[in-house]
Parts: structure tokens; sequence; C-alpha cells
């Protein structure tokens, strides 16, 4: 039933899902208050030097952006290969398709920013390329095949973060793209990297920089702007070529890092600051 339901939404005009989900919007953050408190706390770390009115409307802007967000990613679920070309840009495809054609798998990293569901299939609907990405399975099978379902069209091929280094190893000798949102905090009991963002001591997953010492393979962050409602750009950054040595441990993690800072910085409004970056503080 659940499937059903998110089949027949990817059929609804765009126009009207922007209404739901300006509803949605006035639902969890007028009425239910979800994750407000933490929300904002987020905010206030990364921007100390911004007023409290300021905060406020970076606040109220972000969950407004995730109204869109929800709405967009249900329309692009439907969508046809050519809209996803149009409503996403890639200015700079060579980076990566130059990777490819000389038979280098490439790793693709990015954030929960602007309209991180579009990417994938934006980005697999014009390159015609295969990209694996990365994803944590959902609670509700029906949700779950679907989703599975929707990012895998035009190319895409989602796989479950525990299975993902087994398919990274099993394809190793293929040329192939893996892309990952890696601004997810690992557990306490994970490796990670440490390094300060947004003004805290902040952890990262190491998982990127591994797998591109395995393959040795090149990293591109891959950053997106809001051009329009509805229409995005999106540009590839090298972060990291191989050959990797051991003393750059963690260096990869860093650029990500950086460069990941400098995109929030440009636009915060289109960061998910409700989810729980800041887990637990750096261990001395």
């Amino acid at each position: 039933m659940t499937g059903l339901l998110l089949q027949t939404l990817t059929r609804v005009p765009l126009p009207v899902l922007y209404g739901l989900g300006w509803l949605a919007y006035i639902l969890v953050f007028e009425i239910l208050r979800w994750r407000r408190a933490l929300a904002a706390d987020n905010l206030r770390g990364a921007f100390p030097e911004k007023s409290e009115q300021e905060i406020g409307e970076l606040l109220r802007q972000s969950y407004r952006n995730l109204g869109v967000l929800v709405a967009e990613a249900i329309h692009g679920f439907g969508a046809t290969r050519e809209e996803m070309a149009r409503r996403v840009i890639l200015e700079n495809p060579e980076v990566l398709v130059e990777a490819i054609h000389n038979g280098q798998s490439a790793i693709l990293l990015t954030g929960h920013f602007c309209n991180w569901e579009w990417l994938l299939v934006g980005a697999a609907a014009q390159l015609g390329i295969p990209i694996d990405a990365v994803y944590k399975p959902q609670r509700v099978d029906a949700v779950d095949r679907f989703l599975r379902r929707a990012r895998g069209r035009f190319g895409g091929n989602p796989i479950p973060v525990k299975k993902f280094l087994h398919e990274v190893l099993r394809c190793r000798r293929q040329a192939r793209a893996y892309a990952l949102v890696a601004d997810q905090t690992p557990m306490r009991h994970e490796d990670k990297h440490w390094t300060s963002f947004l003004h805290r001591d902040t952890a990262f997953y190491t998982g990127a920089d591994k797998i591109a010492r395995i393959l040795g393979a090149p990293v591109i962050f891959v950053s997106m702007q809001r051009a329009q409602k509805g229409r995005y750009t999106a540009r590839l950054e090298l972060l990291a070529n191989p050959p990797y040595d051991r003393d750059s441990a963690g260096t990869i993690i860093e650029r990500y890092a950086r460069a990941l800072e400098a995109e929030i910085r440009t636009s915060p409004a289109d960061w998910l600051w409700v989810h729980r970056k800041w887990k637990y503080p750096r261990e001395s």
C-alpha cells in the first residue's frame, strides 16, 4: 500500500507537489516543531557571528527547502530522462567522463545539500556511466523497494552501505563511478577522521579515503547550486588523484570537509541541519 501511494505521488504535477511540500513545512516546523531545537543549535554553533534573528531566518528557510526537496524528490522519481537532464545541468562532466574512458574508476563525494536526490538521477540520465551509490536501507520494505527502483533508473545502482565495500572489491577491475553522500557521522566505535568543521570538532567517515586507495581512483567533489526553483547546476572538483602514499592518510577526507564547508557557507539554508552531525565529543 505504501509503495503504491508513493508511485501514485510521482504522477502528481510538480506545482501540486510544491503545495504539499509547503503544507509539510507548516506541519513539521510550526506545529510538530520536529528537531527545531537541534537544528537551531547546529546553526548557532556553525555561525556564532550571526544574530538570533539571522539564525531564526536560516532555520525557517532550511525547513522550507526541506519541503521543496521532498516535493522535488517525489517528482524526480517519476520524471523522464529528458526532464531530469534539463533540471540538473552538469557544468563540467568531462572531469568524470575522461577518467572512466581511461579505464579508471572514480569516487564522487557530495553532501546533504540542495537536492542530492536529483543529483544521482540527473547525472545518471546524462552521463551513460554506471554510478554505484551507497545508501542506507529503509526500515519499511515497501519504501526501500520504491527508493531502490526510483534511484536505479537511468543507470544508477543503489548499494546498501553494509554491502558497498564487497561490491567495490568485486568490481574493482571495472571502470565505475562510486557516489557517496559522505557527511554523515560515524558511530563511536567506527574509524573516523577528526577535523574542525563549521567551528566544531567533527568526525567524518574514512571509507572514501580507503576505497580511493584500494582502487587507485581519483576523488571528485560534486557541488550543487539552486539556479531557480526546480533547476540546479552541479560542478565537479578534483580533490585528489592517485598515486597515494601512506603518509597522506586522511588527506582526502580533510579536503572533502573543506570543500563541503565552503559550499555550506555559500548557502547555509541548503544544508540538512536537522541531522545529528555532532553526536559526541572528540576523544581526548
